[in-house]
């Protein structure tokens, strides 16, 4: 590797330009060219970081053939991460995919048997790993400060009204609806804090259309260590809001934030004194950092394959849950163990 860890770009949209600025502003990190289908967003991206024209892409494989790559950022539509991901691992490259890796259990199980049998770095662009606020429940969790048997958690956002329109409302490249998108973080959350892994779950969700474009969804959620989980995830709401509550043995954690940046975490003992109060905006910045570091340092990343394995598995799970009224199991046996 050279010493700057060389970046391509897939997909330049606006969110994968903002997050592909963090590769350009690092100083451990380089783009040196990028691809999207759109020539509009080619432009554009290669002005905001600097990329020539020779170096920019309308066909992700061309460019990962012809540059010279360390590593690829991906900010695509969902449903095309699946391919470029394995294309990226097949040339040897380190990968930051935004979440979610995958809308496919078994497409999830194999990027994370590929990923665990090799050496390089597979990263799922979940922020909520590193940020001290959702950690400190994880850490709290990890001790036994809290031994969790109930979770509670809301987001709320005006999803549907920015979606519509968009690849996010087309179920051909999205995979789902507000469950798949922002919802994808609060559901990777919960896992990774109670470090649990979801069994089974029942499911009440309101679709715009096809049953796949979901706006509203009420989810419950049983965990192999015991945990239950009450989660609602709106997608047609006025305002931005996102509230965990993880409550057990030895006290409580409550994690809660509105808009995109501010959260903050109070954990309160059995006794009902406040032990732990922790502020931190919520930063795509510390995301890339980390897999920088990860890559550089030869580190598991914060959020990996199997963190989003298990969040893809419970999301189509609760797709299953609400188009059949049943309550479905959830399986990720296949994938091996760690």
């Amino acid at each position: 590797m050279s010493d700057t860890l060389r970046t391509g770009i897939i997909g330049s949209g606006v969110w994968g330009t903002h997050i592909a600025e963090q590769f350009h502003e690092n100083p451990d990190a380089t783009v040196v060219a990028l691809t999207d289908i759109s020539a509009p967003n080619r432009k554009q991206a290669g002005e905001t970081l600097e990329v020539e024209p020779e170096h920019q892409y309308d066909d992700y494989e061309a460019m990962i053939d012809a540059e010279e790559l360390d590593a690829v950022q991906i900010s695509s539509p969902h449903e095309l991460h699946y391919d470029q991901i394995v294309a990226a691992l097949q040339r040897e490259l380190h990968v930051f995919c935004e979440k979610p890796l995958t809308t496919d259990l078994e497409r999830a199980r194999d990027l994370t048997r590929r990923v665990e049998a090799g050496d390089l770095v597979l990263m799922a662009g979940y922020q909520r790993h590193v940020n001290a606020a959702y950690g400190e429940i994880r850490n709290a969790v990890a001790s036994g400060d809290i031994e969790p048997k109930l979770v509670t958690a809301e987001l709320t956002q005006n999803w549907i009204q920015i979606a519509s329109g968009t690849w996010r409302a087309d179920p051909e490249l999205s995979g789902g609806g507000q469950l798949y998108d922002s919802g994808s973080h609060v559901l990777d959350a919960i896992i990774w804090m109670i470090d649990e892994i979801p069994t089974a779950v029942t499911a009440e969700l309101e679709f715009e259309d096809a049953e796949r474009i979901d706006v509203q969804a009420a989810l419950t959620v049983r965990f192999d260590g015991g945990t239950v989980a009450s989660v609602a995830i709106s997608g047609d709401s006025p305002d931005v809001s996102e509230r965990i509550a993880v409550r057990g043995d030895g006290g409580r954690g409550i994690v809660r934030g509105t808009g995109w940046s501010h959260r903050e975490v109070s954990i309160v003992d059995a006794e009902g004194a406040e032990r732990t109060a922790v502020a931190e905006d919520l930063s795509s910045y510390k995301k890339v950092d980390a897999f920088v570091q990860a890559v550089r340092n030869g580190e598991t990343p914060p959020a990996t394959a199997r963190n989003a394995m298990y969040a893809t598995a419970l999301t189509e799970a609760a797709y299953e849950a609400a188009r059949t009224g049943e309550r479905v199991p959830i399986d990720v046996a296949e994938a091996p163990d760690v």
